[in-house]
């Protein structure tokens, strides 16, 4: 497992890191505490020293996982996590302030439940869960994070692209307060190489790529007929004609794999790693099988020529239109009371 350089954090983190939404237990349908626990472990033994966290991943379930196989692992493991929007949507309004969405003492009341939940008396990467340009010129969450380095309680400090606008991070990043964006980048989602990486590569802005797999669709194991069980966010993501549609486009996908003599995940994996910007790609991964096909793509650069031919599969859409339940945001206010 190879190592990149996260920004001008100072952190050197795998390339293949650990993405922990599905083992949070709230989103992906039903899951397996102890099968997690083998996959983090399993992890970490093949030299992922990267995880990435949030405090609403099954609120603050997958953080204490997180946590205690850190412990048992003995250290050395990078943890990322994220704060939450205060509001009772995860899609802030154009008109909604920083200080509505994060204010202040919700950065740090947010921090601290993280830091209880992990085990740890600093976080290396904490980020907010989600970002607008026109935060960055607002001085509230700075000074909540200036508080927190300060305190020691976080090490550096990066921001989490909700959705496909990878413009709206271009001003946070010539700003010097970031450390590092997470994004959505994947064959179908490719708009943040046109201009954001350069951005981020020319200000030392480390790059966290999420969503390799288009939330499991690049890897060729869903079909049209493919039923996600109740309380799999995948149903509203793929409602409709999407799954559908979807694998349509996977199969083109599919074709230049056999082609490339790769399978899909691998390939898929292949493609986000293969762009220099990018520190490191966090697929999601529920048990050790898993963990060992990922973990087996480090430093497999692809061709410029089967680049350019991946990047005719470009297919731009946004599915992740999701407001946040009433009841959801209920459960976060009790975890953090």
């Amino acid at each position: 497992m190879q190592n990149r350089k996260l920004g001008h954090s100072g952190l050197m983190v795998s390339e293949i890191g650990f993405g922990t939404w599905a083992i949070g237990g709230d989103a992906w349908g039903p899951s397996d505490d102890s099968a997690a626990r083998r996959a983090l472990l399993r992890a970490f033994d093949l030299g992922v020293n990267f995880v990435d966290t949030a405090l609403s991943y099954g609120w603050g379930h997958s953080e204490r996982l997180v946590g205690h196989a850190v412990r048992e692992a003995g250290g050395g493991i990078r943890v990322a996590t994220k704060i939450p929007p205060r509001p009772r949507r995860w899609l802030p309004r154009t008109s909604m302030q920083v200080r509505t969405a994060f204010p202040r003492d919700w950065i740090v009341q947010a921090t601290e439940s993280s830091l209880r939940n992990l085990g740890t008396e600093s976080i290396h990467l904490q980020q907010l869960h989600t970002w607008r340009d026109e935060w960055l010129d607002e001085p509230d969450w700075q000074e909540a994070i200036g508080q927190l380095k300060a305190q020691g309680k976080i090490q550096a400090f990066g921001i989490s692209l909700l959705n496909h606008r990878p413009d709206s991070a271009l001003r946070a990043v010539a700003s010097g307060l970031v450390d590092s964006v997470q994004l959505i980048f994947n064959v179908f989602y490719q708009s943040a190489r046109e201009v954001l990486f350069d951005h981020c590569r020319l200000h030392n802005v480390g790059i966290i790529v999420r969503s390799p797999f288009d939330e499991s669709s690049l890897t060729g194991r869903l079909t049209p007929e493919t039923r996600f069980p109740a309380g799999d966010f995948r149903r509203e993501y793929f409602r409709g004609e999407r799954l559908r549609e979807t694998c349509r486009h996977v199969e083109g996908f599919r074709a230049e794999a056999v082609k490339q003599g790769e399978s899909l995940a691998r390939l898929a994996l292949r493609f986000c790693l293969s762009h220099e910007a990018v520190s490191t790609v966090i697929p999601g991964m529920r048990n050790p099988k898993q963990v060992d096909e990922n973990c087996t793509v480090s430093s497999e650069w692809l061709t410029p020529e089967q680049l350019s031919a991946l990047r005719d599969h470009a297919w731009p859409r946004n599915y992740y239109k999701m407001p946040m339940s009433r009841r959801l945001w209920w459960h976060v206010r009790q975890r953090l009371r």
